[in-house]
């Protein structure tokens, strides 16, 4: 018996067989309908589906034609709610769901409140969440956006409040979350600004065993090719295991470079 799947890639949205003749759909609702292709039956009698079930209820949808939609209007959903269709089919034939992206969660918040506080949290408010995705944290240091860590995504239209560490370089920081869905294009918020006294980090290189920073920071160690070979957020990191030769730190806010002996 056969099992299909037509898509692995996103928790929320997944698609698989749980016996013959079914093809099982679990999504979210972002307020479209879903269209099917409809071959004939391999008895050549009639069409190859002859039931779909949306959260446990049959539809009432035309589906005796060679393609039809189901309408999901008629369930009254509210947007970002949890659906499972099942589609019914005779064996030895297949239907081919035409959009199943339309059930899969969409990036679709807006930022009623984000700031960093005097604790190190940057904290953010949404509403408009269409289904669960993760927050992607960055921060803007050493000429670029760097990924700082990421928040799950709580996916409801209502109110939703999030928060995670962060660590600040001493003076202007700049901070923003982003989503990325389906579509593969990300969805940023506004930056925030954080202005920050800590006094600057200093670094010394203690016998080529390791660095030592001044305070706790957050560096990138990278080699003379571009490759980066270490990362974090620490006060000191062990290079026994790099060879000699140059390479690129960036700690800090700072970008300098050191030698390996």
């Amino acid at each position: 018996m056969k099992k299909i799947f037509l898509s692995t890639v996103a928790v929320l949205f997944m698609i698989s067989s749980s016996f013959a003749g079914d093809i099982v759909l679990n999504g979210i609702f972002q307020g479209k309908n879903l269209y099917i292709m409809n071959p004939f039956a391999s008895s050549g009698v009639g069409f190859c589906v002859y039931e779909v079930n949306v959260n446990g209820k049959v539809t009432t949808d035309e589906i005796n034609s060679s393609a039809f939609e189901v309408d999901l209007s008629q369930f009254q959903f509210k947007l970002g709610d949890k659906i499972k269709i099942i589609i019914k089919h005779k064996d030895n034939c297949q239907p081919k769901v035409l959009n199943p992206e339309v059930l899969k969660p969409k990036s679709t918040f807006k930022i009623s409140l984000i700031a960093v506080g005097t604790d190190n949290y940057l904290k953010w408010s949404t509403t408009n969440e269409a289904g669960s995705l993760p927050f992607i944290v960055e921060q803007y240091r050493w000429n670029k956006w760097v990924k700082v860590g990421t928040v799950e995504g709580k996916g409801t239209p209502n109110s939703n409040s999030y928060k995670m560490k962060v660590s600040p370089h001493n003076g202007n920081n700049k901070f923003r979350v982003k989503q990325i869905d389906y579509s593969k294009k990300p969805h940023y918020s506004q930056e925030v600004v954080y202005r920050s006294r800590i006094a600057p980090v200093t670094y010394k290189v203690d016998k080529g065993a390791k660095i030592v920073f001044s305070s706790e920071t957050m560096y990138e160690i990278y080699d003379y090719y571009g490759n980066i070979v270490k990362k974090g957020v620490a006060s000191s990191v062990d290079i026994t295991g790099l060879k000699k030769g140059s390479y690129f730190l960036q700690y800090d806010k700072e970008i300098t470079e050191f030698k390996k002996k």
